[in-house]
């Protein structure tokens, strides 16, 4: 990477600094949104985990087994959400 001279970073502007550092915000908005989604997939994956050894066990409590299939259609809706966000603000 190369610096800008001194006398030019400070001849610019708010606005044409805040344009310059553009790309660069939206590449982090970008990734954060990428960490929330495998954050939710984790989750997913240990949840549906958890259900699988739920229904194995001799006796199930079915309001617990019912509230974990709400989470995890709530997560996946949660996910798709932030598919679609990522579409919208971040147009291939």
């Amino acid at each position: 990477m190369k610096l800008k001279p001194f006398k030019e970073i400070i001849a610019m502007s708010k606005e044409k600094l805040a344009e310059s550092l553009a790309p660069i915000r939206a590449r982090k908005v970008r990734s954060q949104a990428e960490l929330e989604m495998a954050k939710l997939d984790d989750e997913l994956v240990r949840l549906e985990a958890d259900i699988q050894e739920d229904c194995a066990k001799e006796s199930i409590d079915f309001p617990k087994l019912l509230d974990k299939l709400d989470k995890v259609g709530l997560l996946e809706r949660r996910k798709k959400q932030y598919d679609k966000v990522l579409g919208d603000l971040f147009p291939s």
